[in-house]
């Protein structure tokens, strides 16, 4: 099995920062083999669950309009294999879905979100800071798009640790200071007990049956590659999350990131932990990483 492009703990260290990157709009989406099963997820959610998975404010609209568009241009210039735009139609050549575009002039970025692997997520700049506005949230990591909704930054990361004190300010600072031709991209990461894209319920109770021998089994490598980009009309900022999620087992292929792993983890505070839900799997989890490192070095 190959490491997977995104493991941002591989250093070795956990750290509480935006870790920001510059993003070519070239690399903006991202798509793999995963695309016709995650999209067909996304299909059945928004078909059983849509209040969950789709919201938006009225004053969304413009700017939901041109995400699609931006979307659209995008995905026939970069993925023509994949898409193929006639008319007022946009089609997934991988898929056999086919949409009409006019079918979502009062919702655009539902569309958009069925379009690719990426959720989707709109921040309107506003007298309380920026607020979240529309969201295609197909594939959430433990909470609720209808509490977040035309919420603030400060107030949606309120049950952060830390989060007031060492990241509010920088990040309100970057949301002001983001220009249309400087996107930029960053990664978090969590380990879960289920490899379920779609994590909406409320951190609660783990598989009490977790130990060090069954953790490679039980738990799974959560990642989000996010960027964010300024919309030249609107002013807004939309938000992607592209999730991977990957088998803890896979490092027993690679006991240097078991092993890298295994610091970053013991790094993270305990207010961290406890939002993060590693607090209750800490010591299963280590103890997993510990014995994969030693199996190596005895080969």
């Amino acid at each position: 099995m190959s490491l997977p492009s995104y493991l941002p703990f591989a250093d070795g260290q956990w750290r509480l920062s935006m870790g920001l990157k510059s993003l070519n709009l070239q690399e903006w989406i991202e798509i793999d083999e995963h695309l016709a099963k995650e999209l067909a997820l996304k299909d059945k959610l928004l078909k059983n669950q849509y209040s969950d998975v789709f919201a938006c404010l009225p004053e969304s609209r413009l700017s939901q309009k041109e995400v699609l568009d931006l979307l659209l241009n995008h995905l026939v210039e970069h993925f023509p294999q994949h898409y193929r735009q006639q008319g007022t139609t946009i089609e997934n050549i991988c898929t056999g879905q086919v949409w009409d575009i006019t079918h979502f002039e009062a919702v655009p970025l539902d569309l958009a979100g069925r379009l690719v692997q990426e959720d989707l997520l709109l921040m309107q700049p506003s007298p309380e800071g920026y607020i979240l506005t529309a969201a295609s949230l197909c594939f959430p990591s433990r909470w609720r798009l209808r509490e977040k909704l035309g919420h603030p930054l400060a107030q949606i990361h309120a049950s952060v640790p830390g989060y007031h004190d060492k990241l509010e300010r920088p990040v309100d600072s970057f949301f002001d200071r983001l220009k249309v031709n400087h996107p930029a991209w960053r990664l978090n990461w969590s380990i879960v007990d289920s490899p379920e894209l779609f994590l909406a319920q409320e951190k609660g109770d783990l598989d009490t049956t977790i130990n060090a021998e069954n953790a490679g089994e039980k738990l799974w490598i959560r990642v989000e590659r996010q960027t964010l980009r300024r919309l030249e009309v609107s002013g807004d900022i939309l938000f992607t999350i592209r999730t991977y999620v990957h088998p803890l087992q896979m490092l027993e292929e690679n006991s240097a990131i078991a092993h890298n792993l295994a610091e970053a983890v013991k790094q993270i505070p305990l207010g961290m932990q406890i939002y993060k839900n590693l607090l209750p799997i800490r010591e299963a989890l280590l103890g997993y990483l510990e014995q994969v490192t030693a199996a190596h070095s005895m080969n």
